[in-house]
């Protein structure tokens, strides 16, 4: 996709509140997720998201601030073990989780098992009656436009608030292809159906954030886009945001 023309500026303080500030890495350690959320607190963002262990941390560092934890189930690897999913959610949310981002089982999608990648998201959804439940769908792995639209729509009619792009694991992430086929699902909803999109996986520049926002606006209208609808989930990014901003990363 050709980057337009942008105002770095303007694009940055409408990315800003919407960022999952994330730290999903293999040897994330106690001291990161306190910078981390000293940073969220900092920057205002919407969330941040981090592995099931560190949830209570999160939640005690964040208290008052607005800034919401999510944690991940599933991860990365999508599995199909359904007790073990609402196991780790109960527990999660037990800690104080607010957002659970649950990576559907993929795999059996892909070879026609729509029943057990239906089902773990529903036995997730029935867990989270007042928490936020973003699925996974790994569209770099699913790669074809009418299979990620199969997912979405799997996902949403099982019970999703969003549906969302990647682990940030896999070989390819968010694309602006998955993007717009996700994009098109959402718009495709009943009437009073509302449902979000998470970007993940992959956005590091302000460029990055302006042509996902110019693509949902594109698709879902210019008022469409706020915290409740549309999240980046990134860390990387945040430095570059604030930089066009003029402060300090």
């Amino acid at each position: 996709m050709p980057e337009p023309l942008f105002d770095a500026a303007a694009v940055a303080r409408r990315a800003l509140p919407l960022l999952d500030l994330t730290d999903l890495g293999d040897t994330c350690t106690t001291p990161q997720v306190d910078a981390l959320c000293r940073e969220a607190r900092g920057s205002g963002v919407a969330a941040i998201c981090v592995w099931p262990q560190f949830v209570s941390q999160g939640v005690r560092a964040l208290a008052g601030s607005g800034v919401r934890v999510a944690t991940v189930i599933n991860f990365p690897a999508g599995g199909e073990d359904l007790e073990r999913a609402v196991e780790d959610t109960a527990e999660a949310i037990d800690d104080g989780a607010a957002e659970i981002d649950l990576v559907l089982p993929y795999r059996a999608l892909q070879r026609g098992d729509r029943e057990t990648a239906r089902a773990l998201v529903e036995a997730v959804r029935d867990v989270c009656r007042r928490t936020c439940l973003k699925v996974i769908l790994e569209t770099g792995t699913l790669a074809e436009p009418e299979l990620i639209r199969a997912a979405a729509r799997l996902a949403l009619e099982a019970g999703a608030d969003f549906v969302k792009t990647s682990t940030g694991k896999s070989p390819v992430s968010a694309t602006p292809e998955a993007a717009e086929a996700m994009l098109g699902v959402i718009r495709a909803l009943p009437e009073g159906r509302r449902a979000g999109l998470k970007v993940s996986g992959g956005l590091r520049r302000v460029a990055d954030a302006a042509a996902y926002l110019a693509l949902a606006d594109r698709i879902m209208g210019p008022d469409w886009v706020s915290p409740a609808t549309f999240r980046l989930g990134a860390s990387s990014l945040v430095g570059d945001l604030k930089a066009a901003l003029g402060e300090p990363a």
